[in-house]
């Protein structure tokens, strides 16, 4: 058996996960990295599935380069077998690029951006920030590839109102997010190209991209951009226990959802498929061909029973269902020592005290009593520390990808997220010990669900 990763080691391998995940899209193709040096093969949904998944294997594929589906098939896979899910999203709130961003005001170039999801737009203010994304290249035989890009270094920025012109501002800050949140990308008399005022985008960030992409900017067909905070994600604190960087929320639960299929795919000799999905646009509802609301888990479910089948009878699907559990992953707000009333006096989730159980009778969560039962008594036997989360009833509560997956599918369900600070901030925190208890607590579940499932249910699959 490896030896047990540490919490350091497991931080810094996020540190590094984040600093590459600058996107949805830069995200997806870093964890194919991750899970390709494990062993994980690559699948294309356009492709047929019938020999290609084997009892065993390994595989994910990949939906609009921002969705990433991952899974491994248990040796002793038959019709009707449960799966174990873990779910989580790729996306955080961020600022991008309109499709005509070209703005030009008092001797200023600058972009025209669109808020994406409900961020702290204030704390967007005064940072060195660039572009990445995905471009659309054509190669000289006319074909299109697509291709991630960042730029890295500042070449933009968000400039504050002086407060000798607004002595207000301390008391209440207060911005129009149209007029006020618009990037300086650089000055008319100092553009190397002219930009013409109806022009679409800035003539010199199209050239910046094109030669960070080492093509003629006449080959760049389309593009889509984030603004991203240039400063690299890093351990903090006066012992290093925390983690300072963007995007925590919510990469902390892709990357730990990754690194759990990896190491638990090690040990595939039962009859369950493990499964890690990674979606897109959960901060802006999730309705879309990649988000939760899309049929992405139940194709997946049935194309991999198919092919493993490898016959058109009935694949027992609805049974499958009820034998299988979906764990959503996403943050959880810790308790905040300067605001600690703004959390229920007896759920205040602490940081380096184990990812929290969220609840909510609402079902903005979709955790139940059964549900909650089986991630304690997971973790009761891998000796993982859990915390309980509710909010107050004079506070509205959030909602994650689990109630939308367990509707769509009719498949229990229960949400955990580890504590942060900060959340939905361009920086934001979180506790090194949280991420490696939740990363033990996803192997856990992928190692040991069915086990528990039998004696809760052993009764009625006979």
């Amino acid at each position: 058996m490896a030896a047990p990763v540490s919490s350091r080691a497991r931080a810094e391998a996020f540190v590094k996960f984040v600093n590459a995940a600058k996107t949805p899209f830069h995200a997806v193709a870093t964890a194919k990295d991750l899970l390709r040096a494990s062993g994980f093969v690559e699948l294309s949904e356009r492709s047929v599935w019938q020999g290609a998944v084997q009892r065993g294997g390994r595989y994910f594929f990949a939906r609009n380069g921002s969705t990433l589906v991952a899974f491994s098939v248990g040796k002793q896979w038959a019709v009707g077998a449960g799966w174990s899910i873990v779910g989580a999203h790729t996306d955080s709130p961020n600022l991008q690029l309109k499709p005509i961003s070209n703005l030009q005001s008092q001797g200023f170039l600058q972009l025209g951006v669109s808020t994406y999801g409900g961020g702290l737009w204030h704390t967007w203010f005064d940072r060195d920030l660039s572009v990445a994304g995905r471009v659309f290249v054509a190669n000289a035989s006319g074909d299109i590839e697509s291709r991630l890009v960042y730029i890295p270094r500042p070449i933009m920025r968000i400039p504050s109102l002086a407060i000798h012109l607004d002595r207000t501002v301390s008391d209440a800050f207060k911005f129009n997010s149209e007029t006020h949140l618009v990037p300086v990308l650089e000055s008319s008399v100092k553009a190397q190209l002219e930009t013409s005022a109806d022009a679409q985008h800035n003539s010199d960030l199209v050239k910046a991209i094109a030669e960070e992409l080492k093509v003629e900017s006449s080959f760049i067909r389309g593009f889509e951009l984030s603004i991203v905070d240039t400063q690299d994600a890093t351990l903090g604190g006066l012992r290093e226990e925390f983690i300072f960087a963007p995007r925590i929320d919510n990469l902390v639960s892709s990357f730990c959802s990754v690194e759990a299929l990896r190491e638990s795919s090690s040990r595939i000799d039962d009859e369950r498929v493990r499964v890690a999905l990674l979606f897109d646009h959960e901060e802006v509802g999730s309705r879309s061909a990649v988000g939760a609301m899309s049929p992405i888990l139940q194709e997946t479910m049935e194309r991999v029973s198919r092919a493993l089948a490898n016959e058109a009878g009935d694949l027992q699907l609805p049974a499958a269902k009820q034998k299988s559990f979906i764990v959503s992953a996403d943050m959880a707000h810790s308790v905040h020592p300067n605001y600690q009333e703004k959390h229920e006096g007896k759920h205040r989730p602490k940081m380096h005290q184990g990812p929290a159980i969220k609840m909510n009778i609402d079902q903005r969560y979709a955790t139940n009593a059964e549900t909650l039962l089986v991630l304690e008594e997971i973790a009761r036997q891998k000796k993982i520390p859990i915390q309980k989360f509710v909010v107050r009833n004079d506070v509205a509560c959030g909602s994650t990808i689990g109630p939308i997956l367990a509707g769509e599918t009719g498949i229990r369900c229960v949400d955990i997220g580890a504590p942060q600070l900060s959340m939905h901030s361009i920086r934001e925190m979180c506790g090194i010990d949280d991420l490696s208890h939740t990363t033990d607590l996803l192997i856990g579940f992928y190692d040991t669900f069915g086990e528990v499932d039998r004696r809760l249910h052993g009764k009625e699959d006979h």
